[in-house]
């Protein structure tokens, strides 16, 4: 069991938080808007709960659920409030079109909140490749991760487990702007004729 907070109210925060609970997890919801973290809080049930906008958040990994222009300003906001927490990005930058990504070639949303939180935070980035209901549709799927502390990918890797998913990790947070880009890849894949209901994967050839 992990305790995991939620920061954002909108469906990615749905279907990680439903799927965080149906896996054994306590989850806090946290939202700008209070009465949407109340009522996502009550959609979910079981032991959800609510926590205060800017207060230190009760999970050990806080899930960055909001869209990717207020990332880092909310990070920046919560400041200390993040100290030795696990911070996993999941968004994605896409440009107004989704025809390319809207930062800087040499970076990523990942590494720009890793440089505004606090030292001993650590960021991974993790299910920016998982459309949303393809994810609350359950596993197992493939969730790429990128970070650069090895016992933070250690714990998020076991919640991606809980909630029926396979975590595969790909090395060091430099690897986040990679992870963005594959997600424009699939948005193509997606518009293009494969709709989305896809999601990217890797194949053994039949073994596990």
């Amino acid at each position: 069991m992990r305790r995991i907070s939620i920061i954002g109210t909108g469906n990615m925060a749905s279907a990680i938080g439903a799927l965080a609970i149906k896996g054994g997890n306590t989850v806090e919801v946290i939202g700008r808007d209070r009465a949407k973290a109340v009522a996502l809080a009550r959609a979910l049930g079981g032991d959800a709960t609510i926590g205060a906008w800017g207060a230190v958040p009760t999970g050990d990994i806080v899930i960055l659920a909001v869209l990717f222009e207020s990332a880092v300003e909310i990070v920046r906001e919560y400041g200390d409030a993040l100290v030795d927490k696990i911070i996993v990005d999941i968004t994605n930058p896409f440009s107004p079109t989704g025809s390319g990504l809207a930062i800087p070639d040499d970076t990523s949303i990942a590494q720009m909140v890793a440089e505004v939180a606090p030292a001993s935070a650590h960021v991974v980035k993790a299910f920016n490749t998982l459309f949303r209901d393809v994810l609350a549709s359950g596993g197992p799927r493939d969730v790429f991760m990128a970070g650069d502390d090895a016992q933070a990918k250690a714990s998020l890797s076991a919640f991606i487990t809980s909630l029926g998913h396979r975590p595969r990790d790909v090395g060091a947070l430099s690897m986040a702007h990679w992870l963005e880009g594959a997600s424009l890849l699939e948005m193509g894949l997606a518009r293009n004729g494969l709709g989305f209901t896809l999601s990217l994967g890797i194949d053994f050839g039949g073994a596990k």
